[in-house]
């Protein structure tokens, strides 16, 4: 407790310290901040749309991180991964067995597993159409705009699972100019990435742009038994995009995107000597002996419509019409070994359409969006569980079709010059049609649903069709005073849900409940916040301390039957009930007109109030044996940036530091698996001509070849060979890098 209270004092010192600085500002100083790039803007500069309306960030009373493309290029960032390291208290990881599906925690809240059916914690959207699943969501990082991340329960404007928060990938609006951009990158283990965006005006009003990009490197390890690559990566990215603006008050936007992974299985490391004693760790962390083969390949593809329509000056209408759909195929080899002791193949598929309608408001002393979205999703799939030493192969194959509808609205109004009153609600309704099948066959080969022979079902284990309703209303409120013109503080509440569903494992012969499915859960979120500039704008910063109740958490547990019953399952039930609190404080500092620094710190403190599972079919309390997974306690970035005049250019020197303290990677903690604290050190160095139509860079991470475990699967015991595994972070690596812009 005590260092609970030091670390509230802290942060309430900080506060008084930001509060009370001056609000003086020296024109020399100011003219450098404004005039600065936007790797190192001030909050008064960034321009966000965290509510659905362009809006400073000071101005915001939402704790949000906003990174430019400017500041993610000169960090060398490649993916959506790499805002783990820049924003606080949030993992944003590659999912363990993949090498395009995202996961994604803030604050605690998120889902660990991406199996079809399942719902995440964190919304991610491609310019506000939201994406429901989570393959092929690792996007690399190309003709954006920004990045934001919106830390805690974004339930009124953003609805339905974002109950950690959300993830928002701004791409660029099209220049009116013609252009053209060729970036070509070179790197360790053969990485060789290519790039060829530009645009092109057609008459006065109309514009046309297209984006090719191309990203491949070996692989960190080997696959000791096959001899493919390990942690390799092969992916095509593509983007189109056609603006109309036939007037002033009229815009269109149609765009086009399309991903294709090929890059090949990624299989995890055993971290144990197998049950039979045949099979040791391998030497290197991204080496394996895992034995199964198959397709591997992931594509992705979406299309949207953007219209807005300024009706007067204090009206625009808004409608973002999409589709995206996907399909996934894979293998992972749980046990890591040529036997078939736990192998998985499986298949995913999904689309789903999207209609949102926005009425965005905008008065003397009022503003405010409101609006109607709809959903029509199906997401579907099958794996195999070929269990070697059971003789048995496992079918679990289903799917389940969404529609989801909701109406939401969020209003603004200055109740005098400095203080500041938000009001808003969502109603949510998600009707849900499932499928879910389970069977067993003799032979520890494929099964017809992924390709294998054509074979008597030896054994039905769950074959059951369900429908349910889920309906929520989900308010938020906040109060912002502004204590200067260049310092505002908020205080707010604001709730989310995540939708409930039915395990697509679900083995009813095992676990009879499994047919009841699970309920929605929410979490209500209580924040202070401040945020704004000191010290004559050398100084900006965005800080916050939050409370959040999470209360009928889903939670997915590992069920394997005890002799004489064979099988393994998953259950998942509304077991747990947690109390999450922290605080964050970010910024960039002008420490000299040549040396400007970016930081971030996160303190989080995830705890279980109570986690209900079965025993004997008494229902027990077990919490204080489990700890929430991916939730660091503390989490840390500073990068250095150096200007300086070299040869008529500008040469900008990066480095940074990352700090994750330990983390466990499930709720049951495991001394094998659990992750110790790390820092990540990067560095960055790039020159820009004088004419500033050409670049080189030349990057670093992960410079002290730190060894750190993202995810992992446990299935210990003789029956498994003692399967325990993991997959690591990238290795040291080294890049160049030119850009030519025409």
């Amino acid at each position: 407790m005590n260092r609970h209270v030091k670390c509230a004092l802290l942060a309430g010192a900080a506060w008084g310290v930001l509060a009370g600085a001056s609000a003086a500002q020296d024109a020399e100083a100011a003219a450098q901040a404004a005039n600065a790039d936007q790797s190192t803007a001030t909050v008064e500069d960034i321009v966000v749309t965290a509510r659905r309306r362009d809006e400073q960030l000071k101005d915001v009373p939402v704790a949000v991180s906003a990174l430019s493309a400017e500041r993610l290029e000169q960090t060398g960032a490649v993916d959506i991964t790499a805002l783990q390291q820049q924003t606080p208290n949030a993992t944003v990881q590659v999912a363990r067995g993949s090498n395009s599906t995202l996961i994604s925690f803030i604050r605690g809240v998120g889902q660990q597993d991406p199996l079809w059916g399942f719902e995440p914690g964190v919304g991610l959207y491609i310019d506000d159409v939201y994406v429901a699943r989570p393959q092929g969501a690792v996007l690399d990082v190309f003709d954006i705009s920004r990045i934001e991340v919106l830390r805690g329960p974004q339930g009124t404007l953003y609805g339905r699972n974002t109950i950690g928060g959300a993830i928002k990938y701004v791409t660029k609006r099209l220049d009116r100019d013609p252009n053209l951009t060729a970036r070509a990158e070179f790197g360790s283990y053969d990485e060789h990435n290519f790039l060829l965006s530009g645009s092109l005006p057609v008459g006065d009003t109309f514009a046309i742009g297209a984006a090719v990009a191309s990203y491949n490197h070996d692989g960190y390890g080997e696959n000791l038994f096959t001899g493919e690559d390990q942690y390799d990566k092969d992916v095509m990215a593509y983007r189109a995009s056609a603006e109309w603006t036939p007037s002033d008050d009229l815009f269109f936007r149609l765009a086009w995107d399309r991903v294709e992974d090929d890059s090949a299985p990624r299989h995890g490391h055993r971290e144990v000597i197998s049950t039979d004693g045949l099979w040791t760790p391998p030497a290197s962390e991204y080496d394996t002996y895992a034995g199964i083969t198959g397709e591997q390949k992931v594509v992705t593809e979406g299309v949207s419509l953007t219209g807005e329509y300024r009706v007067n000056d204090w009206l625009t209408l808004k409608s973002i019409t999409a589709y995206r759909s996907g399909d996934t195929q894979t293998i992972i080899d749980f046990d890591e070994t040529p036997n078939p002791t736990l192998d998985i193949p499986a298949i995913y598929s999904d689309d789903q359409f999207t209609q949102e309608f926005q009425a965005l408001f905008t008065g003397d002393r009022w503003s405010g969006v409101a609006g109607l979205f709809y959903l029509d999703g199906t997401s579907s799939g099958a794996f195999d569980t070929i269990a070697g030493n059971l003789g048995l192969s496992i079918a679990a194959a289903g799917s389940v079709d969404t529609q989801s509808f909701s109406a939401f609205a969020d209003f603004s109004y200055d109740l005098t010059d400095r203080l500041h009153l938000s009001l808003g609600g969502r109603y949510t309704k998600d009707d849900k049609d499932a499928s879910v099948l389970r069977l067993f066959y003799l032979g520890a080969t494929r099964t017809p649903f992924t390709g294998g022979v054509d074979r008597p079902v030896f054994a039905v284990r769950t074959d059951y069709t369900a429908s349910d309703t889920f309906e929520k209303f989900t308010p938020r409120a906040s109060l912002s005073y502004d204590f200067s013109d260049q310092i505002t503080g908020y205080a707010s509440v604001s709730q989310g849900f995540k939708s409930g569903g039915w395990d697509m494992r679900g083995d009813a012969a095992l676990v009879p409940q499994t047919v009841n499915g699970y309920q929605p859960e929410t979490v209500t979120a209580y924040e202070l916040g401040l945020k704004g500039s000191a010290f004559d704008r050398r100084l900006s910063f965005a800080s916050a301390v939050f409370y959040s109740d999470y209360q009928d958490q889903q939670i997915t547990t590992q069920q394997v039957a005890t002799p004489p019953a064979v099988g393994i399952a998953s259950v998942v039930d509304n077991v747990g009930a947690s109390t999450i609190y922290g605080f964050e404080l970010e910024g960039s500092a002008f420490l000299t007109d040549d040396i400007t620094a970016n930081f971030s710190v996160g303190y989080l403190k995830n705890e279980f109030d109570e986690f209900i599972t079965l025993v004997t079919g008494t229902p027990v309390d077990i919490s204080d044996t489990r700890e929430p997974q991916n939730s660091p306690e503390w989490s840390a970035y500073y990068g250095m940036t150096w200007r300086g005049d070299i040869m008529g250019g500008e040469l900008r020197v990066t480095p940074s530091l990352s700090y994750r303290s330990d983390y466990h990677l499930f709720d049951i903690p495991d001394p094998i698996l659990d992750q110790d604290g790390y820092v990540l050190a990067d560095a960055s160095v790039i020159w820009t001509a004088p004419s500033e139509r050409w670049e080189i860079g030349l990057f670093g991470r992960n410079l002290t070849d730190v060894r750190y475990r993202v995810g992992a699967y446990s299935f210990p015991g003789a029956t498994y060979n003692n399967s325990i595994s993991a997959f690591y972070g990238p290795p040291t690596t080294y890049s160049a890098r030119l850009t030519v812009k025409f």
